[in-house]
């Protein structure tokens, strides 16, 4: 029998993730009252029973305390039952987004902010978060890579690290993106831009890509900066890290950051225990 409580913070993906898990298999119960979930378990894993995957949904909600809840849980433990907790997670301005875009109430603060609704819900869950098995941070991840991270831990079985690096290419005259942790700055390298050929294309094109790592500099960067990423990732992970969001800028976006940060995919590509995605935000920008 494999048990998972799916939990996590309100908008951070918890339903969706129980629609996929039930797509692979699961029997998901969400939102069953704290007092009938031992009853509950009790159940599901009596001799002969034809369920051998369930899925159970928990969230806080204003009608009963999550400690009792959490409670449960740990008595379920206690008397030999095996689970997985699955965290859905999401960056607080994440949150506060797309209730604003649903135009939901926060379940915490149906009469206030939903600000203060988000804090007072990741202080109740801050526990059982430090306890889950599996962290996914929903904040840049699309459903069909959402799907393939569950597929990776629920179906595949392969070894987890709640760890999503995202490889991000902008131009500094567009903003540097706000949600960025590392940021390199490749504008010491020639730019295509001045090269009429070169101009109108993008460092998506095998013609940009030649031209900027014909330069010693170019590869010399990549090498330290794989170097230095593959020291940082691990440490990363073993501080409870669960987002990584490295940024390469150039002026417009465009030709050096995007071919640099093709390179570093190609690079940390399978090389590392951990999710990676690559986004080029300014590849359609026009700059002339």
């Amino acid at each position: 029998m494999r048990f998972v409580v799916v939990t996590g913070m309100s908008g951070g993906g918890k339903s969706t993730a129980l629609r996929m898990l039930e797509d692979l298999g699961f029997y998901c119960v969400d939102n069953l009252p704290v007092p009938l979930i031992e009853k509950f378990v009790e159940l599901i894993v009596t001799p002969g029973s034809e369920i051998t995957k369930v899925a159970l949904g928990l969230d806080v909600r204003a009608d009963q305390p999550f400690h009792d809840a959490r409670r449960v849980l740990e008595k379920l433990k206690e008397d030999g039952y095996s689970f997985e907790i699955l965290f859905m997670d999401a960056g607080d301005n994440v949150l506060i987004k797309r209730y604003k875009e649903t135009r939901r109430m926060h379940p915490l603060s149906p009469d206030g902010r939903i600000e203060d609704g988000v804090e007072r819900e990741r202080n109740i869950l801050k526990e059982i978060r430090k306890k889950a098995d599996y962290v996914i941070d929903t904040s840049n991840l699309l459903t069909r890579e959402l799907k393939e991270e569950m597929e990776r831990i629920f179906v595949l079985n392969e070894e987890y690290n709640s760890l999503m690096v995202t490889i991000l290419s902008f131009g500094f005259k567009h903003g540097i993106p706000a949600d960025v942790d590392l940021v390199f700055d490749v504008r010491f390298l020639p730019n295509p831009f001045y090269i009429d050929e070169l101009k109108h294309k993008t460092g998506n094109d095998k013609e940009v890509q030649d031209y900027v790592m014909s330069f010693t500099e170019a590869s010399d960067f990549m090498e330290k900066l794989v170097d230095m990423l593959n020291f940082l990732i691990p440490n990363y992970i073993k501080e409870g890290k669960y987002q990584l969001v490295v940024g390469i800028g150039c002026t417009g976006g465009r030709h050096r950051s995007v071919t640099l940060a093709n390179e570093l995919y190609k690079h940390m590509k399978n090389h590392g225990n951990y999710g990676l995605k690559l986004y080029h935000r300014d590849v359609g920008e026009k700059n002339f």
